[in-house]
């Protein structure tokens, strides 16, 4: 992969700080407009458990087939209304999990349908909290799923990876406080009140993503300066800061950008929910959503939902130790892949095949490549869904991390997409880590319905040049959709679109923060990378609802050109752009091309662009 300009070498990066994400952020935003655990989850003994140690076999020089289905492992708690000490158990991991950003807990909290009465599920890092029937109201909790950022003195920048799906919630005092930043997901809940997005004090927040939810009282996103909310219903929003989208989302406000600045689309192009596991008398499947046109609120409510499911003997239940030898011949197998939670190093990517194949991560499965190689490579076929998991870079640089589809790929899959979902890619943060390109995107229709690709700009192992990843995604095939595009802090491009026909509802930026000249980021006679940028050679193209910001706090003088790069032609449209200084650290000069005002000064106004051309 190439890109548009060359790129003058930047030098080493010398001592920094550690910097304390959207630390200042720009008061004029944020200011509000108001031990191992013992439970296993086992799952229906449709097929014996997996045996241990396959890899021993093989260096014995015996490949032993490996067995599907079996236990779901120890960070799978399962409860039913029956289960004693709900409460000290959720309470028990988030103390663990609370402020735990960069540790290696991942769990999975999974509820049987029925009543639930009196909790309060508080959610930390890397933790999953589900039901486990057909229909979110087959689980019914009286009682809240909490996240707040009381670990973070009310700041909720920094409330990553954590999940809440599949469950109605009746919040104890009437709404329900859900304070998260990126890689949050909120999909298949519906909350019987109201729905509060901002932490208690109405601190800094910067997320978020719903999906195919019913929140049957008001939306609060109150302080959040962005949000993407996708075929759902609302039963009202009360504000907007910066950038609020909204598509296929029945009660969501009229489109009213810049002021206040509200994106709303009738209805999605094309979705596909996310796959997930539910109980079917005894035994787990894994229900496979179908794919909607013209998308419109939930797929939930009105009988059996439109879709198929798999047994869990289709399924090799993963369990972190596993090799990416016994990973690909499970796949070899037939089986899809279910990654229960914790951390696997693989060295070889992961190759996904087969047609039709399910890779399945619970309670943020973490994928780490070694030596240098790709995490995951999707072949040119059809109905591939990849879901609920997360890849770190390792230490030795990785030419990409996610791979859809192969370099040249051409097939027609628009009867049967590629759907990527709630897939989470990360450089440096838990440790030094490095890539050139994080995801490339080169199999046509191929849907990317809400990732957060994220350069560490805070934690361990973070530097210019110690984390350095110049490209975050590059799509290369036509007709690629992304809803729900958050891309963060790369060197150079942090996307690159080179596919026709491509779509992007909903995209959040900030420029790298590390930069530690002008010299660093010049991109040929341009001052900077775009956060965006569609190739020269593209005809068609589309975007609504996208903003980039810059906080280059190593060096405040650095000027960006822009946040946003196209050709000029009357087929690549976009809708609803923005560009935002936080606090006056670096400077835009326009936000598309040569188009819109520059920012200035230190109070954090965002300069738009309502259409262009």
């Amino acid at each position: 992969m190439t890109s548009d300009s060359p790129s003058a070498q930047p030098p080493a990066d010398g001592p920094r700080a550690a910097v304390r994400r959207r630390a200042v952020l720009g008061a004029a935003a944020a200011v509000p407009v108001l031990a191992a655990l013992t439970t296993t989850a086992s799952a229906a003994q449709t097929a014996p458990t997996a045996p241990a140690a396959p890899d021993a076999a093989k260096k014995r020089g015996k490949q032993s087939r490996l067995q599907a289905g079996g236990d779901l492992g120890p960070n799978v708690i399962v409860f039913d209304p029956s289960t004693p000490g709900i409460q000290a158990k959720l309470d028990e991991v988030f103390a663990r999990q609370e402020a735990d950003q960069f540790g290696p807990g991942r769990y999975q909290f999974f509820f049987k349908p029925g009543t639930y009465h009196g909790l309060n599920a508080q959610l930390g890092f890397y933790t999953s909290i589900s039901g486990l029937g057909l229909s979110p109201d087959d689980t019914t909790i009286n009682g809240d799923v909490t996240v707040d950022a009381g670990w973070f003195d009310g700041n909720a920048t920094q409330n990553f990876w954590r999940s809440a799906e599949n469950l109605a919630l009746v919040p104890v005092n009437g709404t329900n406080r859900w304070a998260v930043a990126q890689a949050a997901p909120f999909r298949r809940m519906h909350i019987r009140g109201g729905l509060n997005l901002a932490p208690a004090g109405y601190g800094w927040a910067s997320g978020g993503y719903i999906a195919d939810s019913r929140i049957d009282g008001v939306v609060g996103p109150y302080s959040q300066q962005q949000w993407y909310t996708r075929d759902s219903s609302v039963g009202g929003w009360t504000n907007a800061v910066w950038n609020m989208v909204f598509s296929g989302v029945e009660g969501a406000p009229a489109q009213s950008f810049p002021e206040p600045p509200y994106t709303t689309l009738a209805r999605t192009p094309i979705s596909r929910e996310k796959p997930f596991l539910y109980l079917d008398g005894a035994g787990y499947r894994v229900f496979l959503p179908a794919l909607r046109r013209d998308a419109r609120g939930v797929t939930w409510g009105n009988g059996t939902p439109r879709g198929t499911s798999l047994p869990l003997d289709r399924f090799y239940v993963a369990k972190p130790g596993d090799s990416a030898a016994t990973l690909n011949q499970a796949l070899g197998q037939g089986l899809n892949l279910l990654l229960t939670p914790g951390i696997y190093h693989i060295d070889q990517p992961i190759r996904v095949n087969r047609a039709g194949t399910v890779v399945l991560g619970l309670g943020y499965a973490t994928l780490i490549p070694d030596n240098g190689a790709t995490a995951l490579q999707v072949a040119d076929v059809d109905g591939v869904r990849l879901a609920g998991f997360l890849v770190d870079a390792g230490p030795v640089n990785s030419r990409t991390l996610v791979e859809i589809g192969p370099n040249g790929a051409s097939r027609d899959h628009s009867a049967d997409p590629i759907t990527v979902q709630d897939v989470f890619i990360r450089i440096g943060g838990a440790g030094p880590g490095k890539a050139t390109t994080s995801m490339v995107i080169n199999a046509r229709h191929t849907i990317v319905d809400h990732t957060w690709i994220w350069r560490a700009d805070h934690g361990e192992g973070v530097g210019w040049e110690t984390n350095r990843c110049d490209y975050g995604v590059v799509v290369n095939g036509h007709d690629v959709l992304a809803t729900g595009l958050f891309v963060e802090h790369f060197n150079k491009y942090d996307v690159q679109w080179n596919g026709e026909r491509g779509r992007t509802i909903f995209f959040q930026n900030e420029k790298a923060y590390d930069a530690p000249n002008q010299a660093a980021i010049q991109n040929g006679s341009i001052k900077g990378y775009a956060a965006y940028k569609v190739g020269d050679r593209v005809t068609t193209h589309e975007g609504w609802g996208m903003g980039s910001y810059c906080y280059y706090n190593v060096n405040p003088t650095i000027v960006q050109h822009h946040g946003f790069a196209a050709p000029n032609r009357p087929g690549v449209r976009f809708h609803h752009l923005l560009v935002v200084s936080l606090s006056g650290n670096g400077q835009y000069e326009c936000v598309i091309n040569d188009t819109g005002a520059p920012t200035s000064g230190t109070n954090t106004v965002p300069s738009k662009v309502v259409s262009y051309p």
